[in-house]
């Protein structure tokens, strides 16, 4: 691509690379194009992002959006029509070049491409599916690429999009239509859902395709997932988890990813500029979320309408198990798995081992501790000696206070020499 300008290509980059940090809905897992004889890349299960995948690597991809113009003004973007901020743009080639030259120099193992939307939507999309097919046909590029569509974008556009990407995804933005309707009148959550609703659609009649004639194409095998923005307007959790709750149940989504809002745009409709969203309300927020896909959690039980935020101080499976002690403690000698997984401070892996080795020895705590419990948590909420019992006294907030008094005991790290929490 001798026609390319480096250095003002390096320009662009250092704009449009910026521009797209705010989207976080980068995550990759679920993949399996695999790298054929003459080709590039190869995008596998366990993903490609600037993020920990589920088994703990660090990978890394090209996130970077196709240009910051945009014809909408949402008052939360800082790529919103009426802010003044230098505006640059990649034309399709610029994209390719900058993709294969990064994975040469194994940079990256992938690309996460965005957009602000310039004209309109099947404009726009049209050139983001453009850079994925010509990385795929005529540069043999088999690494991962998420591409994120477009609102407005016709049907055909989102299908020949999935036939090249490996995930998409669409984001919802604002969890409210009211919160929306103040900070982007010119949206609505009905467009915003649409190309969701497509994907899904197309994922479907692919798969039955597949059933039938091995050739038929893939689409989109990695998925698709969404994103909110969470503190812009003034939504609650419940709120929150239960759109993702409606989302994972409609759209088959496989991850709703959550962005703790970042103020920095003076204006009336937003939080003051300075006052980010405590990392910890998101952090809660992913915590809730992995409730509901892998631990059998509804929203109604993680929060109620009369008290609809996550409690900042202990995470949501603690704060459902201290609120409901009716259920407590479990007998992990003699409960089900559902109810043993629900126990603070034991996980999937280690209520599936409980239930394994119970039938050959009773469960100790010091069982427990080897099989990777958080013992300072389940102790209170598991019947294996009864010396918890002492505590059936305590009202609901004594029990909490106790209880976050125990499992926040500082410890010297005997490695370091400095204080961590548990």
């Amino acid at each position: 691509m001798g026609s390319i300008n480096y250095e003002r290509l390096q320009g662009k980059l250092n704009i449009l690379a910026d521009a797209a940090k705010y989207d976080v809905s980068c995550s990759s897992s679920g993949s399996t194009r695999k790298n054929q004889g003459g080709s590039l890349g190869d995008a596998s299960k366990s993903g490609i992002c600037h993020s920990y995948t589920e088994d703990g690597r660090c990978v890394s991809l090209l996130k970077i959006l196709l240009t910051n113009h945009c014809i909408y003004d949402c008052a939360y973007c800082t790529s919103r029509r009426s802010n003044d901020t230098p505006r640059a743009a990649f034309s399709v080639e610029e994209v390719v070049e900058l993709t294969m030259q990064f994975y040469r120099r194994n940079y990256i193992e992938g690309l996460f491409l965005s957009s602000g939307i310039f004209k309109d939507g099947d404009h726009t999309m049209e050139r983001l599916v453009e850079v994925a097919k010509l990385l795929r046909t005529r540069e043999g590029f088999n690494g991962y690429i998420h591409l994120k569509t477009i609102p407005g974008a016709s049907k055909e556009l989102l299908y020949q999009a999935g036939l090249y990407a490996d995930r998409l995804s669409a984001n919802i933005e604002i969890p409210t239509k009211s919160g929306l309707a103040l900070l982007a009148p010119e949206k609505n959550h009905e467009q915003l859902q649409a190309p969701l609703q497509t994907v899904k659609e197309e994922i479907i009649t692919i798969k039955e395709s597949r059933k039938k004639h091995k050739s038929a194409p893939k689409f989109t095998p990695a998925g698709q997932t969404s994103q909110m923005i969470v503190g812009a307007s003034n939504e609650t959790d419940l709120q929150v988890i239960q759109l993702s709750s409606h989302f994972y149940k409609k759209y088959d989504l496989k991850r709703v990813y959550y962005s703790g809002y970042v103020p920095m745009l003076s204006d009336s409709r937003l939080p003051a500029v300075g006052t980010p969203v405590p990392m910890v309300r998101e952090n809660r927020l992913y915590q809730a979320d992995w409730l509901m896909r892998f631990y059998g959690f509804g929203a109604h039980e993680i929060l109620e309408p009369d008290d609809p935020f996550l409690d900042l101080e202990c995470d949501p499976k603690l704060a459902w198990a201290i609120r409901h002690r009716e259920h407590f403690p479990v007998n992990i000698q003699t409960a089900p798995y559902e109810a043993i997984v629900r126990i603070p401070g034991i996980g999937i892996k280690t209520a599936k081992t409980i239930v394994k080795a119970r039938r050959f020895n009773p469960i100790t705590l010091e069982h427990l501790k080897t099989m990777g419990a958080a013992v300072n948590r389940a102790k209170y909420f598991i019947a294996t000696t009864g010396k918890n019992e002492h505590l059936a006294h305590l009202t609901r907030d004594n029990f909490r206070q106790y209880v976050l008094a125990q499992t926040q005991t500082k410890f010297k790290d005997q490695r370091s020499g400095q204080l961590a929490l548990f």
